[in-house]
């Protein structure tokens, strides 16, 4: 990514995060959990953008590191759309939706989080495994999708541990073995469903992007 789109991405995320904090954290309204999701959300997009192919072997491997700690995050929140059935959209009388400019701002504050962090999350994920693929001479068209879909189990897994362990990455760094003891307990057959489905709808968001852009260049 150019720098100037870095610095678009960065402002865009900022502002946004300025503006739940003075409208929804500030306020203590329901959903102020953006704030602190949204964040982690982006952390991981920050990360790819200091990712180089030519790059010193720890400095690279660090980022990385971090990176694939922190990437489940954005997806992350495209399931905070669940908390959408907090809304009462209907007219008991009429079964009609109701015209409630609150109840479409609350919705709208949902969907660009959402859309924000697992968009430009999937860019971080694409230029991460390009990256990683050009940096060991593996580019190939077998190995790009094999190791997206890696990556995207991988944060599937992160998923679950976020939305039903309640677990951050940050856990990791204040409490590595207990964070460890706990995930060594998730491990059950509706886990191994959740993960599949979360793999599938990333997947799919990875594909359409990628059908996108390749349509596009031969345009």
């Amino acid at each position: 990514m150019q720098k100037k789109y870095c610095w678009l991405v960065r402002g865009s995320f900022l502002l946004y995060l300025l503006y739940i904090y003075l409208t929804v954290y500030s306020q203590n309204q329901a959903y102020s959990f953006l704030l602190l999701n949204t964040f982690l959300g982006y952390i991981p997009i920050e990360l790819a953008m200091h990712l180089k192919v030519k790059q010193h072997s720890a400095i690279f491997s660090g980022i990385l590191i971090l990176w694939l700690l922190f990437y489940p995050n954005a997806p992350y929140v495209l399931t905070d759309l669940f908390h959408l059935a907090r809304f009462n959209p209907y007219d008991s009388r009429t079964g009609l939706m109701l015209f409630d400019l609150k109840l479409w701002l609350q919705f709208t504050n949902l969907v660009i989080a959402a859309l924000g962090c697992s968009l430009l999350g999937m860019w971080s994920l694409d230029y991460v495994t390009t990256t990683c693929l050009k940096r060991c001479k593996l580019e190939n068209f077998f190995f790009k999708p094999l190791l997206i879909l890696i990556f995207n189990l991988i944060a599937s897994i992160g998923i679950y541990i976020g939305r039903f362990e309640r677990l951050h990455t940050a856990y990791l760094f204040i409490d590595p073995k207990w964070t460890l003891n706990e995930i060594s307990t998730i491990w059950n057959e509706k886990m191994f469903i959740f993960v599949i489905f979360m793999t599938l709808i990333q997947t799919l968001i990875w594909f359409c992007l990628t059908l996108y852009r390749y349509s596009n260049s031969k345009a």
